[in-house]
């Protein structure tokens, strides 16, 4: 099947006809949930507890109307050509990989075989930020070794005194000053893997389109060592396809960016994606979703490849390193509010950041349901709601969030039989057990932010896993389990078995964090 790269480049009216009918689509999926919750609680008159339920429900419905909106659109786009190739041989390429504080002899082999692989002129760069000293002494030993064994030129390496910027600061300070001669640049984590005909198809779509400055590809998970990791991965894989080629339909020529494993035209990225500092006088965190804005807003095309093979990274291996990436990207994303007003970004931008902040902010109202749920049931607010139509209205509410992964499954299925349906089933399994503790971990970081106690910086991103001793697991996890087991007895206490049996799924994943968390950390 040929990729989507929805590049060639649309006309005004019909981007402006995709967006309607996006709309659409998701008024539609919202309005038929609101409807279907006021057929759930209006019976037998409002309670207290039914009216917060509407109100933060209502409030979270454009998030999940979004959500299967994309599944339904990426499901149901046609993959469009790529550009016509260009004659002319393809410009070099730099190789850029972001390293800090990491252990750069990993890193070495796939960018070897990356680069060995291309049939197009390329050069590997290596960008440290790495500031402990014998951590910088071992980097530069390990450096000097690899490049005598490639031919002169073909690396280059610097690193910063300064690590001003985080990494768009690097990134930045590199082009400006050791990006001669090249006129693209992929830009790879330390984590990263790419296959070469991927690369290769991307510096050939660039070269051959002079109005897109930046063509990021889809990315799946690798080297899975861990349970965590592999479970993770298995809705993961087939759930970012559907999600990027939906994104990419609407979105066309603004789409989105995600920091890495995408490939930059160097001179309007250096001219317009630069970033300044916030009001505060801090550097932006979540630099990707800005840089993507201002080269909308500049007139320059960022695309979305949606791949099913061919780009990867690491998942976090257990649920500790889950949890401290995603309150990483949290502190990134909060910051967008201080830039919704900037003239140079891009409308769909704003809305892009506006996303991103959402995912968090609404967080504990979605998390809110539950309690409050408990708490009506306890009160007896729960008598003559009618009992299928809110299982009905609870499957439909988790189909339309979860709905590219899902759809994810069923294409695999297709294809795969069996071996696919039992990936999906276990799949399944460990999210019902990961979004319990994942919600409730995200209301914590939004409460923590909103009283000033987030922790400054951006740590790196532990990505070698394997075991979480039990102590580490319940300081870690012990408010979730508290909550879990608090409103369980609530519900035992005070509720019906049916509403204890219908709130088992959303609380089974905070009465049972801990154990959760250390057996899915062992390896496979």
């Amino acid at each position: 099947m040929p990729h989507d790269l929805s590049s060639l480049p649309a006309p005004s009216a019909d981007r402006t006809l995709r967006r309607l009918l996006f709309l659409g689509l998701v008024v539609a999926l919202a309005a038929g949930l609101f409807l279907l919750m006021l057929a759930v609680l209006a019976p037998g008159g409002w309670s207290g507890w039914e009216v917060l339920i509407l109100v933060c429900y209502s409030l979270n419905l454009p998030w999940l109307a979004l959500a299967g909106a994309t599944g339904l659109t990426g499901l149901a786009a046609r993959p469009e050509p790529d550009p016509a190739i260009s004659p002319i041989a393809p410009p070099p390429t730099l190789l850029a990989i972001c390293v800090r504080d990491e252990e750069v002899s990993t890193l070495l082999p796939p960018l070897t075989a990356l680069w060995r692989g291309l049939d197009v002129p390329a050069t590997i760069a290596l960008l440290s930020d790495t500031t402990d000293p014998q951590r910088g002494a071992a980097e530069e030993e390990v450096v000097r070794a690899f490049a005598a064994t490639l031919p002169p030129g073909a690396l280059r390496y610097r690193r910063r005194a300064d690590n001003a910027g985080w990494k768009a600061g690097n990134l930045m300070e590199f082009l400006d000053r050791h990006a001669d001669g090249h006129e693209f640049l992929l830009l790879l984590d330390a984590d990263s893997v790419m296959d070469p005909a991927l690369v290769a198809r991307m510096v050939r779509c660039m070269h051959a389109q002079p109005t897109l400055a930046l063509l990021q590809a889809t990315i799946a998970g690798h080297e899975a060592r861990t349970r965590f990791a592999h479970w993770f991965g298995l809705g993961h894989a087939p759930g970012a396809r559907i999600w990027a080629s939906g994104q990419a339909w609407w979105q066309g020529p603004q789409g989105a960016f995600w920091g890495h494993n995408a490939l930059l035209r160097i001179a309007p990225f250096r001219l317009h994606a630069r970033l300044g500092a916030l009001p505060d006088g801090t550097a932006i965190l979540s630099h990707d979703f800005v840089e993507a804005a201002r080269l909308h807003r500049a007139g320059w095309e960022v695309r979305v490849l949606p791949v099913d093979d061919g780009s990867w990274e690491r998942h976090p291996p257990d649920l500790p390193a889950f949890l401290d990436r995603d309150r990483r990207w949290a502190a990134g994303n909060m910051q967008y509010r201080f830039l919704l007003r900037d003239p140079h970004l891009s409308r769909l931008g704003r809305f892009q950041m506006v996303q991103a902040m959402a995912h968090y902010l609404l967080a504990p109202l979605w998390f809110l349901l539950l309690p409050l749920a408990v708490l009506n049931a306890a009160t007896g607010g729960a008598e003559g709601t009618p009992r299928v139509l809110l299982l009905v209205w609870l499957a439909l509410s988790y189909a339309a969030l979860h709905l590219p992964r899902l759809l994810g499954h069923a294409r695999e299925a297709w294809r795969r039989g069996g071996p696919a349906l039992r990936e999906a089933a276990t799949e399944s399994l460990f999210l019902l057990l990961l979004e319990g503790a994942m919600a409730f971990d995200k209301t914590l970081t939004v409460v923590a932010h909103a009283l000033g106690r987030r922790r400054p910086g951006w740590p790196a991103q532990r990505r070698e896993g394997g075991h979480v001793p039990w102590g580490e697991a319940l300081r870690r996890l012990w408010p979730h389990s508290v909550f879990g087991l608090a409103f369980l007895a609530a519900l035992l206490a005070w509720g019906t078995p049916f509403a204890t049996l219908v709130a088992l799924p959303a609380l089974a994943g905070l009465v049972l964090a801990v154990p959760f968390c250390v057996l899915s950390a062992r390896r496979r």
